[in-house]
């Protein structure tokens, strides 16, 4: 097992491919998908990096194994905490089983129900609060008090952007460096800020966007007027993107993103149906954001080759939004 290095600062591309092979134990790298019926509807060429079938149903692996690489083994032997309402908590489960450590996980009690079944299927001790940032960080704060673990952030850390960036280093690595765009969802950013960088260090051409829904619309507005906004809700059927931007993704974002598009709940929840029927996958509304906004703005990505990251799978089957 390769030990990681803290780090304190944006990740360099000697960084990036570092993680990329620490964490190689830890996920799969995932496959790439076409599908000529939504190349036709779109007038785009789309290549989709499936993260659906990651470790844990979700990209979330990738950062939560870097982050938690990067701390001692007597740090880790106290466990690993989060606070997370389902991706991020089962990659930090996961990473503390494979680690053969404990893991505490702090969820809201609306959280997904497919997501904590499988938390507590990684073995974690779940620590339930209400859905609000202040509940959730006083009841994290209880556990980091009383088990001594050692908390990885569920994107506001430099270890968490280096591990998501991997997907995007894969996605150009496999494309042959054709992309003119890469496209993906952006909640607290960790997903986003590592895709720009790997697009900064590894691409010559692409250019990083990122899609989110107009309900959440804080990061659109962020990139407008240059600092951080927040939202006054979180209504979104996209639940795995109801946070905002932090401190040390936005500026990465700032510096490195294009534009981010917004969407309707309702044209994400179309979106997803054309990806279940058209590509025979299963995604989560969360993941299906960027192609909402291909569909929403096809002048913008017209005879472009568009590189779209699905960034999970878990989905509460009787329960969907279509």
């Amino acid at each position: 097992m390769i030990e990681l290095p803290p780090l304190d600062r944006v990740p360099t591309q000697a960084d990036l491919l570092v993680t990329h092979e620490a964490i190689h134990p830890f996920v799969h790298r995932t496959p790439i998908l076409t599908n000529r019926s939504l190349d036709e509807l779109t007038g785009a060429r789309l290549s989709f990096k499936c993260e659906n079938f990651q470790r844990i149903g979700a990209f979330k692996m990738r950062g939560g194994a870097s982050a938690a690489l990067r701390f001692t083994e007597e740090q880790r032997e106290r466990g690993l905490a989060t606070h997370s309402s389902g991706n991020h908590a089962q990659a930090i489960a996961s990473a503390a089983q494979q680690l053969g450590v404990p893991a505490y996980i702090v969820m809201p009690h609306d959280a997904p129900r497919v997501k904590v079944a499988a938390v507590r299927g990684y073995g974690a001790e779940i620590t339930y609060c209400n859905n609000t940032p202040t509940e959730r960080q006083a009841a994290l704060e209880e556990v980091v008090a009383r088990t001594g673990a050692a908390f990885i952030h569920p994107f506001d850390d430099y270890g968490v952007v280096a591990g998501q960036a991997t997907a995007a280093m894969e996605l150009i690595e496999d494309t042959d460096d054709t992309l003119d765009y890469i496209l993906t969802p952006v909640g607290g950013g960790g997903l986003l800020a590592g895709t720009a960088l790997a697009a900064h260090y590894f691409s010559l051409r692409a250019r990083v966007c990122g899609a989110e829904p107009e309900g959440v619309d804080d990061a659109a507005r962020s990139l407008r007027s240059g600092r951080i906004e927040v939202n006054e809700t979180n209504h979104t059927v996209s639940d795995g993107l109801r946070t905002h931007l932090g401190e040390r993704t936005f500026p990465i974002i700032h510096r490195h993103v294009s534009e981010i598009f917004v969407v309707t709940d309702e044209e994400t929840v179309a979106a997803m149906r054309l990806i279940w029927e058209r590509m025979k996958i299963i995604v989560e509304p969360s993941c299906s954001v960027p192609l909402a906004a291909v569909l929403r703005y096809p002048e913008q990505f017209r005879g472009k080759h568009v590189g779209i990251i699905l960034t999970g799978g878990n989905v509460d089957v009787d329960r969907l939004p279509f």
